[in-house]
């Protein structure tokens, strides 16, 4: 009898937890080889072709095009040609599968979805004691959930992780239940010393997996008071015949994911200041005609100064390393620059820019936008910022509050440069104005720091020779 081979959607970068098929290589019947493409599947950063890592004949095609897979789960089944045992490799790939080796693209992801993971997860609330509860006997209110917990197969917490009020016990069925997301041993055995159940505990890392912040959480509330509650939006009006429905997929749903972990975990602050950039723009204007075969952008000018604040407030330049509580200062500048495409809004990186001069800042930057717009950037252009410049004020806007970029601890917001009245040398006078904003997360710094790197930004914008002194 031939043994199957089972190929689950591997890990395609870093925070990407599905992907939606783009084209089968392959049909049902067709033999394929070891590493050959089979299909073409677009992520929310990249259109990538993915190989598997088995050969024989296909025998099932687990999904059409258009639909989106959660990463580890089924791709494509294989059937070996000869019958024969399972080579040595392919033992190897299930192996490393199962452990989450951390490789990615040729099969050897590093997580595995569940059937459940789309649903929204319960918030918590707290139940009465366990004496009141056991008062309220067969209510079906959430008190039931709490009394009956300890009492369940799980033997934990007896926190309710789906069902309406009343549910009870239906949350300790091991067989509802899914298993939880740990790939830290770090965190198992803190769970383990601390005799806390992993499965009553709510992760918030990608795609649910248990960080150690959310154990230590778990300690810090008495267990045998939590109850779950429905969330009051999961009860939402349903749609009406005249409703657009736009799917929460591929870059919408990344960008969404992103941003509400932002808000969720970083304790963000944003300054702004008013500024002259009459000198920033008569400083391009001169730059432009002494080297016309190699013009800067007004962004590139931006760039340089954001540059020049972070190496004198290296603070901002960082991020916070919550598993490990420690801030993490980064030697290099990897410069993010917001930019909307037709996809949605990326954040493409321009690594070690620091080591750029003025001049290719202003060609790459006009070169990776591009790339972006055309959706040609490879997945890692797209990942591993350390701080980012958005120039929002292409839009036609003033200033805004920007979301910080998850991980990174900053961001400058640029608003549009239009005429406005301004007093020079005592004298009012008509200027090219803009709002800068920064917002940071403000375990990184404080005001202080903050305020000084702004400050700074702001003055080599008015005074661009400025620039020049702090080289």
């Amino acid at each position: 009898m031939k043994r199957t081979q089972v190929f689950l959607l591997p890990d395609l970068g870093e925070g990407l937890s599905e992907a939606e098929i783009v084209e089968w290589r392959v049909a049902v019947g067709d033999v394929v080889t070891v590493d050959q493409s089979v299909v073409e599947v677009e992520t929310a950063k990249a259109v990538v072709d993915v190989p598997c890592p088995y050969a024989g004949r296909v025998v099932t095609l687990h999904g059409a095009a258009g639909e989106v897979r959660p990463v580890g789960q089924p791709l494509i089944t294989i059937a070996p040609l000869d019958g024969g045992d399972e080579p040595a490799g392919h033992a190897t790939y299930r192996e490393e599968e199962r452990a989450g080796s951390g490789n990615v693209l040729i099969g050897y992801g590093t997580g595995h979805g569940n059937a459940t993971r789309r649903r929204r997860r319960p918030r918590l609330a707290l139940a009465p004691e366990p004496a009141d509860a056991a008062s309220t006997g067969g209510s079906g209110s959430t008190g039931d959930a709490a009394s009956t917990g300890g009492s369940g197969p799980t033997g934990g917490s007896g926190v309710a992780v789906g069902g309406a009020p009343g549910a009870g016990t239906a949350s300790g069925d091991p067989a509802r239940s899914p298993a939880a997301l740990v790939i830290s041993p770090i965190v198992r055995r803190l769970a383990r010393e601390q005799g806390i159940d992993l499965n009553t505990v709510r992760g918030t890392g990608p795609g649910g997996v248990i960080r150690r912040a959310d154990v230590e959480t778990a300690l810090t509330v008495p267990a045998a008071r939590l109850a779950a509650v429905p969330d009051p939006h999961v009860a939402a009006a349903p749609a009406g015949d005249d409703d657009v429905i736009v799917p929460l997929t591929g870059v919408r749903k990344v960008i969404a994911d992103k941003l509400s972990r932002s808000r969720r975990e970083i304790p963000e602050v944003t300054i702004w200041v008013d500024v002259d950039a009459t000198g920033l723009l008569e400083t391009r204007a001169a730059i432009n005609a002494a080297t016309p075969d190699a013009p800067v952008s007004i962004l590139a000018l931006l760039a340089r100064i954001c540059l020049s604040g972070l190496r004198r407030f290296p603070q901002l330049n960082a991020r916070v390393d919550t598993e490990a509580q420690r801030i993490v200062q980064s030697a290099g500048v990897h410069l993010g620059i917001a930019a909307q495409t037709d996809r949605g809004l990326l954040v493409p990186v321009l690594r070690d820019a620091q080591r750029l001069t003025t001049a290719e800042l202003a060609a790459e930057l006009a070169a990776t936008t591009a790339a972006a717009r055309a959706g040609s950037l490879p997945p890692a252009r797209l990942t591993g910022g350390t701080f980012t410049l958005n120039n929002y004020g292409v839009f036609g806007v003033d200033g805004s509050t920007p979301i910080i970029n998850h991980p990174e601890a900053a961001l400058l917001g640029v608003g549009r440069i239009v005429d406005k009245p301004w007093v020079v040398d005592g004298q009012l006078a008509v200027r090219k104005v803009t709002q800068l904003s920064l917002t940071f997360d403000h375990r990184v710094c404080d005001g202080g720091v903050a305020g000084g790197f702004l400050r700074h930004v702001a003055d080599c914008v008015e005074r661009p020779a400025l620039l020049i002194a702090a080289v």
